[in-house]
């Protein structure tokens, strides 16, 4: 089969530069033509064999929506009620990228767990039970939750609600986890890899792993490649055909997408006819099309003690939550932006981050890491994962850096002693050690120091409102935070993924 790709590959230059691959193997097209700075060609073996594939759109992930990019005022529109300070407004610029559709549901994160089970249990059991979703959450003290303990993550008439009790940490795992599979499926629909139902512990499909070669797998048809000593090579990142990583939105790209102002961009170039206070226009909560009047647009809490209406007309007809796809979606065609469960983003909290962070792609919490290497400079996999193992940057790594000097960003101009321009006006305490981050955002109470904090580098944001908030909580640009570790029965996650290419998904490339 070697042989046969081989000179299969080298007619289909000699034909016309531009090969589309038969039935034998993968379809991966080829750029034709030379360089237009070298004058040596594209993907001929004579040439070097410098392998360029042809110019393709992204395809969106399973279950992602295109949220084209632009630039919007970030920060609540509401009045400060909580006096909170933290959600100042400002202009900035995010990029396109997928998003969800709809939030996590219960059956999505089963079919993680059930994959973590098969492939880990044997050995590392410790990694499905750090994987389980806390049931717990349900309980309080002076309520009767405990069928929700029971029942809402495992019976399948919750199938399609929203995935709670997921910590930010797992939600993270839980997008790795979805990028490895949704790149090793992909890989199979191409027909490079065949199926692979027995993969265990270490030896599982990870993207870096198989991009780096330390998965191999069970391969039907390597990509033909006029550079490979045997004629065919694995598939890279430039072929195109594996999806960048999935991951939490970050806080701009959240309240971006559930602003939805694409709806309101109507007229005159660049003219937006209506600012939003919710994901939908106007000042209240209820739908006032003609054929649902009066309906909930989303599943909260309207009162004390209502959260869910009179029995006969359900205001929201959810108690406590809803399917994922409930309600209507807003001008993106993302479902409960507001209400239903609170989602976790991928920024460590601060305070004041609105007016220090930057105009294009805010976010904050930043560690800039590497692949690690082993003496014989080689990739290193994780014994247990199968994935290959980060380190962070060094300072010496970074000291002759302008964009940063150092790896760990989170505190970067967040009002404390190290990031600010003036140190003399700040009040320090250097006997008890007290400086900078550790002194403003400590969160221990010790005899050296009694201060107590909240807010740490360990604390993450999350935003939307769930089914037991106020209306106040549905506006995108409020904000909350809790600590990474832990989770909530109103509290569930997303994911999304960067749109690499053109922003709109037409090429600006002139033709």
């Amino acid at each position: 089969m070697k042989v046969s790709l081989k000179i299969m590959m080298l007619a289909g230059l000699l034909a016309g530069g531009s090969m589309m691959m038969t039935s034998c193997g993968p379809k991966v097209q080829q750029r034709s033509g030379a360089s237009s700075k070298t004058g040596w060609g594209y993907n001929d073996p004579k040439m070097g064999g410098f392998e360029v594939a042809e110019y393709v759109e992204q395809d969106a992930g399973p279950g992602l929506v295109l949220i084209e990019g632009g630039t919007f005022t970030m920060g609540s529109l509401e009045q400060d009620i909580m006096y909170d300070w933290n959600s100042m407004r400002k202009r900035v610029t995010v990029s396109s990228f997928y998003m969800d559709e709809t939030e996590i549901s219960n059956v999505d994160y089963r079919e993680y767990l059930n994959w973590v089970y098969k492939v880990f249990f044997d050995e590392y059991p410790e990694l499905y039970f750090k994987a389980l979703p806390d049931t717990l959450c349900w309980r309080r003290r002076l309520a009767y939750n405990e069928p929700y303990v029971l029942f809402y993550f495992r019976h399948p008439a919750y199938n399609d609600y929203p995935a709670v009790g997921v910590s930010w940490e797992q939600a993270n795992e839980y997008c790795l986890w979805r990028t490895d599979r949704v790149n090793e499926k992909a890989l199979i629909d191409y027909g490079i890899l065949d199926y692979e139902p027995d993969q265990k512990g270490s030896n599982n499909f990870n993207t870096d792993a198989y991009i780096a070669g330390k998965y191999i797998g069970t391969v039907r048809h390597n990509i033909p490649s006029p550079s490979s000593p045997d004629g065919a090579r694995p598939a890279k990142m430039e072929d195109g055909i594996m999806l960048p990583s999935y991951r939490l939105p970050t806080e701009a790209e959240w309240e971006y997408a559930a602003l939805a102002l694409i709806g309101n961009s109507q007229g005159s170039p660049e003219r937006i006819v209506n600012q939003r206070l919710y994901p939908w226009n106007g000042h209240y909560v209820r739908n006032e099309e003609k054929a649902n009047r009066g309906l909930f647009r989303a599943n909260m809490q309207r009162g004390r003690g209502d959260l869910m209406g009179v029995a006969g007309y359900l205001n929201d007809n959810a108690a406590p939550t809803a399917p994922v796809d409930s309600y209507w979606p807003n001008d993106y065609g993302l479902y409960c932006m507001a209400g239903n469960v609170n989602e976790w983003v991928l920024d460590v909290y601060r305070n004041y981050t609105n007016l220090d962070n930057e105009d294009f792609n805010p976010f904050r919490g930043n560690i800039f890491e590497v692949l690690a290497k082993d003496d014989a400079n080689e990739y290193i996999l994780n014994d247990t994962t199968g994935r290959l193992e980060y380190r962070r940057m060094t300072d010496e790594e970074s000291a002759n850096r302008n964009n940063y000097k150092t790896a760990d960003n989170i505190n970067y101009k967040d009002g404390d002693l190290q990031s600010s321009i003036d140190e003399n006006k700040w009040l320090t305490n250097e006997d008890e050690g007290n400086v900078g981050s550790e002194r403003m955002y400590h969160n221990q109470n010790t005899e050296n120091n009694p201060m107590s904090s909240l807010v740490n580098d360990m604390v993450r944001v999350y935003k939307g409102g769930g089914w037991r908030d106020r209306v106040y909580w549905m506006v995108p640009g409020t904000r909350r935070y809790l600590q990474q570790d832990r989770c909530a029965d109103d509290l569930g996650f997303r994911c999304a993924m960067i749109r690499v290419g053109s922003p709109s998904g037409v090429s600006g490339k002139k033709k």
